[in-house]
């Protein structure tokens, strides 16, 4: 079944904006019935803003509409949005209601980046590969760079992301499966991890870290680069509130790539 078209219903309009407000009736996706149905909803949203279903400036229907769409509360909807909102992906104007924000599509250096966006936008085919996958155990060294207070279930991957089939990206990724526990039921052999976790989990705090490394052995390999080359590498970590949530380590190889943002003050 095709989702609705649903209009953005508004008591009160600002004359003036930011930016331009994209009034078409847009396309609400369907809800996948896995989990809470407030993050079932955010997911929904989410995709629909990061895949440019819903580019910057779309309004995004009023809560009413979306509790009579999705047969659920108002706080229901509202929770969704609030998370929506707290990330970034969408902005709440006094009598103008919810709007798609730039930052959204156009993220600045230190916030999210996704390869295949990046790697899509400057005109070239993007490939990603799973190179492993598996449970850490309680004791494993690896667990210091994303520490939590209790050993819980953390699984490591290793993934590396291409650009017109050379490597682009070597992603080292840890993730905590209590805080995103659909993950062990995800294809990742087809889906990056950074894709989904950010469609699917929220988090409400973001760290990183840049510096340039000497590529080690074993990242030279996945690079085609010759080991002690120097990279960029981007570490960052994500919490939901005071839960860890997953810690990424980008390898970039470094006379290939630069990281460029785009953004206002938000004075």
């Amino acid at each position: 079944m095709r989702p609705k078209l649903l209009e953005p219903m508004l008591a009160e309009v600002a004359t003036t904006t930011s930016s331009p407000i994209v009034d078409a009736p847009i396309r609400v996706p369907p809800l996948d019935g896995e989990g809470p149905i407030w993050l079932q909803i955010r997911r929904s949203m989410a995709l629909a803003i990061l895949t440019g279903d819903w580019p910057a400036g779309t309004r995004v229907p009023a809560e009413m509409s979306l509790t009579d769409h999705y047969a659920t509360s108002r706080m229901t909807v509202n929770k969704a949005i609030q998370s929506l909102a707290s990330e970034g992906l969408v902005e709440r104007r006094p009598k103008t209601g919810t709007v798609v924000t730039s930052r959204a599509r156009e993220r600045p250096v230190l916030e999210i980046w996704d390869a295949a966006d990046t790697v899509r936008r400057e005109g070239r085919h993007y490939g990603y590969r799973l190179l492993s996958c598996g449970m850490l155990g309680a004791d494993a060294p690896e667990r210091a760079d994303l520490p939590t207070e209790t050993p819980v279930p953390m699984i490591r991957m290793l993934c590396l992301h291409l650009s017109d089939q050379r490597p682009f990206q070597l992603e080292e990724r840890l993730i905590n499966v209590e805080a995103a526990p659909r993950i062990t039921c995800q294809p990742l052999e087809n889906v990056s991890p950074g894709s989904w976790l950010l469609a699917n989990v929220p988090w409400t705090e973001a760290r990183h870290r840049i510096a340039a490394r000497g590529a080690t052995q074993a990242v030279a390999a996945h690079l085609a680069i010759d080991a002690g080359e120097a990279c960029l590498v981007v570490e960052r970590r994500t919490w939901n509130d005071t839960v860890p949530v997953t810690m990424g380590r980008f390898w970039y190889p470094g006379d290939d790539h630069e990281l460029e943002g785009q953004f206002r003050p938000s004075w």
